[in-house]
């Protein structure tokens, strides 16, 4: 039963040990990452610089964030500078040489303060949840990552949703803790307390369809690979495969509700910024209709193959590196237990 080795392996450590496999893989992942993340910003702003003035979307395959901007002339150290970049290798060469090695990795630290909690909660709960599902429960079949990827994904979104928030108000002017209080307060009292889940739709129909796709092709990748190589268990270089794969995948599924997620971002920053009242925005479905309108089905495909660059090794890293600390802990854990006699 090669399936179940496989599949099985989480059950032999703990779910400690599994946040800190997770949280090594975040950490990991978005010191990786985040370089080529600031390239695509600094490439796009170039092309249409300071959209409107206001917002940069960081990504690092994992959460997205906002950096909200005052003004035109206080934006971010990283892009003072107005080096024009012919590409992507010539952006990487010219920020290392202008601006220091440091630039590439502008907004590491927000994004850490996001992924990793995310990525601790999102993983641990989608091993516990395909465990008990298979091993507690009984149940068979290649729909069982389906499910437990789709509701990892919600759990996570749902507790890290009010956190984005306060992070996006924290980042949209300089606030102490004191009036960043105040502000929370009042926006709980103008919307009531669901107000602090602003956004959590479009990023639930963005976020879990991509989850369960990807563990759906991720478990199913890993064990042909596993087959081919003869092995109950995966190595690094399978699970790097099978994650590249699969998170390219998920990515081109879930691109039209990655770019509603991201226009919607941006409107509700611009507004924070601006002081302008909350007023209720438009759906997913409306949104999806404009963008249909305006430039036509190819604007639901906007940034494909930027996208694609990003989480395809977002997520081979991301998920080598856990079942890699995973198997260091099953390890561990086998070499404590005493001998039978």
């Amino acid at each position: 039963m090669p399936e179940r080795a496989t599949d099985g392996a989480s059950a032999a450590i703990s779910p400690v040990q599994q946040m800190l496999a997770s949280g090594t893989g975040a950490l990991l992942t978005s010191v990786f990452v985040t370089p080529l993340d600031v390239v695509k910003i600094r490439l796009q702003a170039q092309q249409s610089p300071l959209h409107q003035g206001k917002c940069f979307l960081y990504c690092n395959g994992l959460m997205d964030h906002i950096y909200i901007c005052q003004n035109r002339s206080s934006c971010t150290s990283w892009y003072k500078q107005q080096t024009h970049f012919s590409g992507t290798l010539d952006a990487f060469v010219k920020i290392y040489r202008h601006e220091g090695l440091r630039s590439l990795w502008s907004g590491l630290p927000p994004t850490l303060v996001m992924a990793v909690p995310a990525t601790i909660i999102y993983f641990t709960c989608y091993d516990q949840l395909r465990d008990f599902l298979r091993f507690t429960m009984g149940f068979q079949g290649n729909h069982i990552p389906l499910v437990a990827g789709g509701i990892a994904r919600l759990g996570a979104v749902t507790v890290i949703s009010p956190l984005e928030l306060i992070r996006t108000k924290m980042q949209s002017r300089q606030l102490t803790y004191g009036e960043l209080c105040i502000c929370i307060r009042s926006a709980v009292a103008q919307g009531g307390l669901l107000s602090l889940w602003r956004g959590w739709g479009p990023t639930v129909l963005r976020d879990v369809p991509f989850s369960a796709i990807y563990w759906f092709n991720y478990e199913l990748v890993k064990a042909q690979l596993c087959r081919q190589s003869q092995i109950t268990q995966a190595n690094f270089a399978i699970s790097f495969t099978a994650g590249a794969a699969s998170g390219a995948i998920a990515a081109i599924l879930t691109l039209p509700f990655d770019v509603v997620k991201t226009r919607r971002q941006i409107q509700l920053g611009e507004m924070d910024t601006l002081g302008t009242p909350l007023k209720k925005t438009a759906s997913t479905w409306r949104i999806m209709c404009d963008i249909w309108n305006e430039v036509g089905y190819r604007g639901l495909f906007a940034g494909f193959m930027p996208r694609v660059i990003k989480v395809a090794p977002a997520c081979a890293i991301m998920i080598s590196t856990y079942e890699f600390g995973k198997a260091f802990f099953q390890k561990v854990n086998h070499d404590r237990e005493p001998v039978a006699s």
